[in-house]
């Protein structure tokens, strides 16, 4: 976006004076005084490209038209836009555009009222444009429909050649599908070599959608009439990166999704966030209050789940029994009263400790915070987790103890002003699509890309280095490279004596692992390794992102500790374009931890055991609270099959949009641990697998469905407005928890609209004063998105941190050795490969939303494990066949997938599947600092 601080510009448009931008063009500056200017090839976002020639202006004292879009102001210039000249030329531009094209813009839906071609129908309408029959005689042989792909339907009979959709693929997204082919009347669009847009490599982005004028390129589901009832902006609610999007909304249903321009995703979106949106309309949708029904057991060797094939048995089994076998319905006031009053007996008869909660990452600041209070205040303990802890809990432990704080330095798309950037163990191409643009728009503008993971993805394609380091091996391959920057002289002393502690214990600590040592250790190249840590101490400005692939071990601490010592040994961290990013998975995973929904610490990370932070809130909330930090998502599940005699067994839970049962490592343990409880309470908006073990399952709403802020991995809060009415008689998650705490004896009050959930978050903006003081719900009605630290009304936000000094008791950064430390389970002759977790593109986390949606599971329907070629041919098996997948806790079936990104040795699988749930293979190790299970290394074997 331009600065208004540029100079301004002075020239005459249409005889009137006008101040531009310098640097704007005319279409520009003429938009933003009201004049409109017909064009069709420009749109926000996109390079300029000046083919269709719609929006041609008079420039005094030239001969030609000139194209408005491409055309910069200069001083003194003297334009005419609506001159008989320039509107002849216009009208004739969308004369011939509109002839060529047929009488109505889909030929193979005859709804009445379909609008024919989009903008070129607006514009001609405004310009009173219809075509001549002679020029409609000489129309184009018409190509055929093209309804291939589950999402998008491409009707090439209304393109007219503008090339948009070729930007957004190609400039935008950089994904190189639509191409532009032939020469003359032959030149057409195509996608790939000429394929089907459902056989070509399209990964359903939409950009092409959202960019195309005509519906060349259209939502299915808005095929016939374009008619909304309303537009609702909101924040996409699956991934981290916090896009803003419009929902689009029809007589009470979601249409369709278009990106907004926000200030993480400017308009763009991922195949979840546009056409992942119809889960909220799915028949399976829970609407009323459910009571498990006397004498039906909880087996957790047997989830059945209606309408779907048997948890862990593979796919295609019959036989799952009606909710109404296993829950009868209830009225809300006899559902509320058994949730909470066999909560509120466990706890008066076993204690405090007797009972915990699970929040959740998918929901809102205002619910996390509203759920960690109830269990503090509530249930009396501090017993309370939620998925940060199966994320990015190592980070956040490595990044409080070494800089003061969880969250992230500089924001994405801070890669911009990076010349170097490390990629570790993510896949942002699949797991956080939109900041994945920025990083390859990054790439075409010079900006030196390193991938660093035992797989290659697909951002491997635009990387200038990739560092393919054997799975379990980050500490070794990070303190060769920050070996390397202290043994060849590169590290930033003058930072490191004035910002940092330590430094001589991490210079002994590394002394051992030189690159020629480590080598084989992980597998890379001792010049490789050297090669890229001198690029990085070298470039005026470096950043490193990780993902789970780092964190997910039982050295993930160490290893972000490793991160945190190559950006301060070298001095990248603290400017633009320089620091730590750890991409956050879910859309409030950072929101929800900043909002207090972890064991250990109260809101804005102020630690339970804190004597100042626990009489703080004592005093605000005006209830006991207990010191000691409670257990996490894990150590809840251990505590859960401890022994009657232990005084702190876990007897009693309340699980808040979260799915343990496939989201924990070790499922048959973590189901055996669910099953278990004497009282389980599940708000949900699906039968999820840990519904179906519940006592009592509360309808909630989904997120079109509320109002409320999260927080993305770039900390910026941001407002998500309610679009749909909930079905049936689910309720808001925010008044859920009220109805609990009221009847746990909490005297709350929370007035105003949506459950009170302004009054909650100014409640939230007191407790995280240092944080968001000044982010108040007013602000964010009227800005829609601010980044945090802002801590006065007239602060803009603060997207870059530790500028000075660091919030760490002596403003340093404390750098931490770390050593080699092994995985908990090793491959061997019985179990000789490794098993990788993770998400793919179109599904996301447990598949609870996604694979509800239409699209997103007609695109990836069924389980997979991906291997290499070299490891199909030794395991004599073939791309496409059932396999079994067994370690020692577990085996599914699924079917194989050749990846040659996948290492030799190892198996990729995704966790999205509750019919081959990959937990039920991986290992429960916990990380002693983080307290993360190591999701991302078990042994396991795959047979046929």
């Amino acid at each position: 976006m331009k600065s208004p601080d540029l100079p301004l510009v002075s020239f005459k448009l249409d005889g009137a004076e006008v101040q531009a931008l310098q640097g704007e063009t005319i279409l520009q500056a003429a938009r933003r005084v009201g004049v409109e200017i017909p064009h069709l090839c420009w749109a926000d976002g996109l390079r300029p490209d000046g083919n269709c020639r719609a929006c041609v202006v008079e420039v005094a004292g030239e001969r030609v038209l000139a194209p408005s879009c491409c055309r910069a102001v200069a001083p003194g210039l003297e334009v005419q836009a609506r001159s008989e000249r320039a509107l002849k030329s216009q009208k004739m531009v969308l004369e011939l555009l509109l002839a060529d094209l047929p009488e109505r813009g889909h030929k193979w839906n005859d709804e009445a009222g379909a609008q024919p071609h989009g903008e070129l129908s607006e514009w001609a309408a405004r310009l009173r444009v219809a075509p001549r029959p002679a020029l409609k005689a000489l129309r184009r042989s018409q190509p055929a429909p093209d309804l291939s792909h589950p999402a998008m339907a491409v009707n090439l009979d209304a393109c007219i050649q503008c090339t948009r959709c070729v930007r957004a693929c190609r400039e935008e997204q950089v994904n190189d599908v639509i191409g532009y082919a032939g020469r003359g009347a032959a030149s057409r669009i195509v996608f790939d070599l000429g394929d089907a847009m459902g056989e070509s490599t399209c990964v359903a982005c939409g950009e092409c959608v959202q960019a195309c004028p005509t519906g060349a390129l259209m939502p299915k589901t808005l095929v016939g009439s374009q008619q909304v009832d309303q537009e609702v902006p909101s924040v996409c609610p699956f991934c981290g990166v916090g896009c803003q999007i419009t929902y689009k909304v029809r007589d009470n249903r979601i249409v369709g999704v278009d990106g907004r321009d926000g200030p993480a995703n400017h308009g763009r979106l991922c195949v979840k966030g546009r056409f992942g949106f119809d889960y909220a309309h799915h028949p399976q949708r829970l609407t009323k209050p459910l009571i498990r029904r006397p004498g039906v057991s909880k087996d957790p060797n047997s989830l059945l789940l209606p309408g779907r094939a048997r948890v862990g048995a593979g796919a295609g089994q019959e036989g799952a029994p009606a909710i109404g076998d296993v829950f009868r319905e209830a009225t809300w006031e006899e559902a509320l009263d058994f949730a909470a009053g066999r909560l509120k007996a466990l706890r008066g008869t076993h204690g405090p400790k007797s009972l915990a909660g699970f929040g959740s990452a998918k929901g809102t600041n205002e619910e996390a915070y509203l759920f960690q209070k109830l269990v503090r205040t509530g249930f009396g303990s501090n017993n309370v987790d939620h998925c940060t802890r199966l994320c990015h809990a190592s980070s956040v432990a490595a990044l409080l103890e070494g800089v003061g704080s969880g969250a992230v330095s500089n924001p994405v798309a801070d890669v911009a002003q990076a010349e170097l950037v490390i990629v570790i163990g993510s896949n942002p191409t699949a797991n956080h699509p939109v900041a994945a643009t920025w990083m390859k728009n990054a790439a075409r503008q010079g900006t030196r890309i390193v991938l660093a993971d035992p797989r290659i993805t697909e951002l491997g394609r635009h990387a200038w280095r990739t560092l393919q380091f054997k799975p379990d091996t980050d500490v070794a391959l990070l303190n060769a490279m920050i070996h390397t920057l202290i043994e060849e002289g590169l590290a930033d002393r003058e930072f490191i004596a004035q910002r940092a502690s330590n430094f001589e214990a991490l210079k002994e600590s590394v002394a051992g692992f030189a690159p020629e040592a480590m080598e084989a250790v992980c597998g890379v190249p001792a010049g490789r390794i050297r090669e890229v840590a001198r690029a990085f101490a070298s470039a005026k400005s470096a950043m490193i992102l990780w993902g789970m692939g780092v964190s997910q071990h039982v050295h993930g601490t160490d290893n972000a500790r490793c991160l945190i010592a190559l950006c301060t040994v070298a001095g990248q961290i603290g400017k633009p374009g320089s620091g730590l990013h750890p991409l956050r998975g879910q859309n409030n995973v950072q929101g929800a931890s900043d909002a207090g929904l972890i064991p250990m610490m109260f809101p804005n990370y102020q630690r339970v055991g804190s004597p100042e932070a626990h009489a703080w809130f004592q005093d605000f909330w005006g209830a006991r609270l207990d010191p000691q930090p409670g257990y996490t998502v894990v150590e809840i599940l251990h505590q859960a099959l401890a022994p009657d005699t232990d005084p702190h067994k876990v007897r009693g839970m309340y699980v808040m949009g979260e799915n343990p049962a496939m989201s924990d490592p070790d499922l048959n343990h973590a189901r055996e641990a669910l099953a278990a409880l004497e009282h389980l309470v599940v708000q949900d908006i699906f039968m999820t697998e840990t519904a179906w073990l519940a006592d009592v399952v509360l309808p909630a709403t989904a997120w079109p469905e509320k109002t409320g802020t999260v927080t993305n991995t770039d900390r910026m809060v941001q407002l998500g407005r309610q679009a749909i009415d909930a079905p049936g008689d689910a309720k808001p998650d925010l008044w859920l928890i009220q109805q609990i705490a009221g009847r746990m004896g909490l005297n709350w009050h929370y007035e105003g609209g949506h459950a009170g959930v302004a009054a909650v978050y100014e409640e939230m903006r007191q407790a995280m004063h240092g944080a968001i003081a000044g982010i108040s719900w007013q602000r964010l009605e009227r800005e829609g998105s601010v980044t945090y630290p802002c801590l006065s009304e007239d602060d803009p936000g603060q997207p870059i941190v530790f500028t000075e000094r660091f919030p760490t008791p002596d403003g340093r950064v404390r750098l931490v050795p770390a050593q080699l430390v092994a995985a908990d389970e090793r491959p061997d002759g019985e179990f000789p490969l490794v098993l990788i977790t993770g998400r793919q593109l179109e599904h996301w986390h447990t598949g609870s939303m996604t694979r509800r949606s239409a699209v997103l599971d007609a695109i990836e329907p069924v389980a997979t494990a991906s291997v290499n070629g070299r490891e199909l041919e030794r395991l004599g098996l073939a791309a496409g066949q059932p396999v079994r997948l067994q370690s020692r806790r577990g085996e599914l079936t699924c079917h194989l997938r050749r990846d040659d990104g996948t290492p030799d040795g190892a198996v990729f699988m995704p966790f999205a599947y509750s019919e081959a749930a990959a937990n039920l293979l991986t290992n429960a190790a916990l990380d002693p600092f983080g307290k993360i299970p190591e999701f991302k290394y078990c042994a396991v074997r795959i047979s046929a």
